[in-house]
């Protein structure tokens, strides 16, 4: 069994930042790549950002590309989502999901962390 926490959201006003972790353990936890989903309420989930476990490759939501950063750190079995210039607009429970095979947003997605709220306020 693979299990994804996430943390590191909150409330915070338009223009401000925060830095979103996704911790994997468990079994079998080395993947071909993780990625960053978001839901908003009434939405569908739609897709944020990706990234292969080389790190060599990123893939992003138009939407965040340029304000929104994914990288990892394999040591600590741990993905990061550095979100920056926040909008209200990205008020939304955020996901963190492994690639069973990477294809950046078309990523087999295999297993999914419970979500951490991010709420931007005007």
């Amino acid at each position: 069994q693979v299990q994804l926490v996430e943390s590191g959201g909150g409330l915070v006003q338009a223009g401000g930042s925060l830095k979103l972790s996704c911790t994997v353990s468990g079994r079998t936890i080395i993947s071909a790549g993780m990625g960053w989903f978001r839901q908003a309420p009434g939405t569908e989930r739609e897709f944020v950002a990706a990234i292969d476990y080389s790190g060599r490759f990123t893939s992003y939501a138009d939407s965040v590309r340029g304000r929104f950063t994914i990288t990892r750190d394999i040591a600590k079995n741990t993905w990061y989502l550095q979100t920056n210039s926040l909008k209200p607009e990205d008020t939304a429970v955020y996901y963190c999901t492994r690639a069973r095979a990477y294809q950046g947003r078309y990523s087999q997605w295999d297993y999914w962390g419970q979500g951490t709220q991010v709420t931007v306020s005007s």
